[in-house]
This record gives C-alpha cells, sequence and structure tokens, in this order.
C-alpha cells in the first residue's frame, strides 16, 4: 500500500481544507435531513413519500413537504446494523423472506412508530409513485392500507427493447411527454389539496435551477473518474453522494454541496491525489492497481468490509451502474427549461425515469460497452436474493459482456439488507479468485510486450 494520507493534513500537501471536505459536509447534511424527519415526525406533520427512482422533488418542495425517501430510510438499517431485527418482525407479522428487503424494513419501521436508527420517520400524507419499480406500487398499497394514504402514480412509457427510445419531435414523443404533462399537472393539484396552498410556479422554478446545478456538477463529477487516478469510490463515496443527489435535490444547499464537491475533487485530480479508503480509523490513499465497474445494488450489511474485498488488492470502483439509476435522474445531465417549466419538467421526469428503466433491464453502455471512457480492467455483478428487478438480468448480462469484450467479469450474490443471505467467506473466495485472475492477466500483458 502507498503511504498514509490523512485528509486534514493539509500542510504538507497545500490544500487548506479542500481534501475531505465532501465527506464532512455530507455526512452533517445526513444527519440534519434525519433531524428535520424527526422534528416534523414529534410535531405530527404528514410527509411525502417518493421512491428514488423517478423522485418528483421539485413539485414536492413547492410545497414545502417533508420528504421520506423509504429506500434511504431502509438501506440506513442495514448500515447501522439492524435491518436483521426489522426483517424479522416484517417476517412476523407476515410478509414472505423471498421480497424486497427495503419494504420489510420500512414494514417493522411503521409498525414500531417510526422508530428508525437515526430518529423518527414522520407519518405518510401523500405518496408518490412511478413504474420505475414494480415493487413501488405494492409498497405503496402498503401505506394506503396502513394510513389511508392516497396514492399519487406517474406511469412514464419505457423503451420496449434497448436503445429504442423516441426522439424529441417524433410523433411518438409529443404522445408520451402530453402523458406524462398531463399526470404531473395531476400531482400539482394533489399537492394542493394535501397541503391547503397554491402552486408557485415561479418558486417551482427556483427548485428547477437548483436542480439544474447539481444535474451540471452531477455528471461533470462522475467523469473525472474517467482519468487516473480515480478520485472517489463509485461504491463508498458514491453512497454519500447518492444521498445529497435524493435527500437535497432542488434545493440551494444540494446545489452548493454537489458546485463544492466538483471543486474539491478537480482539485484532486488534478494534483493526483487518489480516493481514501479506511484502513485502522484513518483515511488513507488507496493503491489504485485494478480499475473496476460495478453493476448492480451494494451489500449494504457488510458495506466497508464488501468494499474492502476488492480495495484490499488495489481495486477501486471508477463507475457504477447504482449512481445512475439510483440518483432519481441526477446523474444524467438533463437540465430543465425554466422559461417552460412544466412541459421541460415532464420531459425531463419522462427521459430520466426511461433512461433508468432501460440501465436496469438493459446495459450500462459507461460500464458495459466497449464505447466506456473508464478504461476498466474488469466488471463486477452483483446479484441480491430481494430484488429481482435489480438482478434478473445479471447473469445474462455478465456473460454477454465477457464475450463481447472480452473484459474479465465477477458474479457475486448476497442481499442489500438482509445479513442472513450474505456469506463473507464466499464472497472473498470469489473476489481472490477474480484477483488472481487479472494479476495472471496483466502479466501475460506485460510479457507480450
Amino acid at each position: 500500500m502507498s503511504s498514509a494520507i490523512p485528509q486534514h493534513d493539509s500542510a504538507a500537501h497545500g490544500q487548506g481544507d479542500i481534501v475531505g471536505r465532501g465527506a464532512r459536509e455530507s455526512a452533517r447534511l445526513t444527519r440534519k435531513w434525519f433531524s428535520s424527519l424527526t422534528e416534523a415526525a414529534r410535531s405530527g406533520r404528514g410527509a411525502a413519500y417518493v421512491f428514488v427512482m423517478g423522485n418528483m422533488n421539485e413539485v414536492l418542495r413547492t410545497f414545502d413537504m417533508p420528504i421520506v425517501y423509504p429506500e434511504i430510510t431502509a438501506l440506513q438499517t442495514a448500515v447501522r446494523g439492524t435491518s436483521e431485527e426489522y426483517l424479522k418482525e416484517s417476517e412476523d407479522y407476515g410478509y414472505s423472506p423471498d421480497i424486497c428487503g427495503y419494504l420489510k424494513a420500512d414494514v417493522a419501521m411503521h409498525l414500531r412508530g417510526g422508530e428508525h436508527p437515526m430518529g423518527l420517520i414522520p407519518k405518510p400524507s401523500l405518496v408518490v409513485t412511478t413504474n420505475a419499480c414494480n415493487t413501488y406500487f405494492k409498497w405503496a398499497e402498503i401505506w394506503e392500507r396502513m394510513y389511508g394514504t392516497h396514492i399519487s402514480t406517474i406511469d412514464v412509457p419505457n423503451e420496449r427493447a434497448a436503445r429504442t427510445e423516441s426522439i424529441k419531435g417524433d410523433k411518438e414523443f409529443s404522445f408520451e411527454h402530453a402523458y406524462v404533462v398531463g399526470q404531473v399537472k395531476e400531482l400539482i393539484a394533489e399537492c394542493e389539496r394535501v397541503t391547503g396552498k397554491k402552486f408557485d410556479i415561479d418558486k417551482f422554478r427556483e427548485h428547477l435551477r437548483h436542480a439544474n446545478t447539481m444535474s451540471h456538477y452531477w455528471k461533470k463529477l462522475l467523469m473525472l473518474n474517467a482519468r487516473s487516478p480515480a478520485v472517489f469510490s463509485a461504491l463508498t463515496d458514491g453512497l454519500a453522494y447518492l444521498g445529497m443527489a435524493n435527500c437535497y435535490r432542488a434545493t440551494e444547499e444540494g446545489a452548493t454541496y454537489f458546485r463544492e464537491l466538483y471543486e474539491e475533487m478537480a482539485y484532486r485530480s488534478d494534483n493526483g491525489i487518489g480516493a481514501f479508503t479506511r484502513k485502522d480509523g484513518k483515511d488513507v490513499t488507496l493503491e489504485q492497481k485494478f480499475r473496476l465497474g460495478f453493476i448492480g445494488v451494494p451489500c449494504y450489511p457488510i458495506f466497508r468490509g464488501f468494499n474492502e474485498f476488492f480495495s484490499d488488492w488495489g481495486g477501486i470502483f471508477v463507475v457504477s451502474s447504482y449512481l445512475k439509476f439510483a440518483s432519481g435522474g441526477t446523474a444524467l445531465g438533463f437540465e430543465f427549461d425554466t422559461s417552460d417549466p412544466i412541459a421541460s419538467y415532464a420531459e425531463g421526469t419522462l427521459r430520466t425515469v426511461r433512461a433508468t428503466q432501460t440501465g436496469i433491464l438493459f446495459d450500462i453502455p459507461d460500464i458495459e460497452s466497449s464505447a466506456s471512457a473508464f478504461n476498466l480492467d474488469g466488471i463486477v455483478y452483483h446479484g441480491v436474493k430481494s430484488c429481482r428487478t435489480a438482478s434478473a438480468g445479471l447473469a445474462d448480462r455478465r456473460i454477454h459482456v465477457t464475450e463481447s469484450r472480452g473484459l474479465p467479469t465477477l458474479m457475486l450474490e448476497s442481499d442489500i439488507v438482509d445479513p442472513r443471505a450474505v456469506s463473507k467467506a464466499q464472497m472473498k473466495n470469489r473476489a481472490d479468485a477474480f484477483f488472481e485472475g487479472l494479476i495472471a492477466r496483466q502479466q501475460k500483458r506485460a510479457a507480450s510486450h
């Protein structure tokens, strides 16, 4: 391993407080978000519940509603080491061991009156769901049964096959766009009914501008990892960025966070300061021997340990499909036209949700195609027991990529929140064998030159 460089050792590198600023700020903002939910719950305020894939933050924030992302609150139970007790409680209540772990952790949380490891979660007064995931509809129906909450559904037309989306200007696109515009207007009307407030289109425009700033810098940030060394881990650091991309989307704080995060990472890239990893309680630079892509959903029950299967060999995840489909469309870089806000918002929703679905079901060109700019040494596919939507086609995709690109790949299986489905020894053995193959490949290539 290379020598340790503590994040706060500014004197040796002349970077002031810029290096590590994003990590510190994301930790602060995460605590602030959970504190705001706890305050809302204790004061009896209802929240808007919205999923990360296809979230409608810009509309909801116009009505000043607290926003809950159930996937985020659920995964945090696994990161905090409490998910198993939540899952068992939900299963004792009657839910199958085979269904979405996020959903079961969430159900148990509501059975406990909103109790969460990081605070209290308020009850829903409005639920917004999209068709980005088939589980979303059934999940929303659970809240409807528990609380009588109204559900607003945004149904986004999908591609019929990979890379077959309609093009702006086509008749088909105009029909699809008009269909989504109508649903956005219905959501606005429902928000007016629930909150008793009138829709303020100028306030809506302001939220769109903040979202545009976030999208602009988020996309630029992701492309910094096309350089070497990679300045962040798409697996571990990426989780913090996704939290900010969802919880603070369409806010001034979120826009500022991503602008400053890009400033930090661009500085690090220009000065050769690569991504950090945790060793003995300290942040040290990660020796980057292998550049990896990640397809699937992370293993949160052993989140740091899972990453160490790769970082201990000098592997760095430079790009991840999760940063695409779990960012609510932010990572795609779409920017709204504030001169025609509702029509542009509907277009952005149509494009980003559809791109999310395509990436989950078919392929992620940034990772799985020969046109990828990330210069990958290998790709890791991670299927999870309780998410068939994101996992069903991974084995076939892996075979296709291996045959078409000749790129080493690894398939691992565990779960997003259920530690009972995680076999550390088995995954470590597979990861070790994967790296032994990568090393042999590098040696063979060096000998041929």
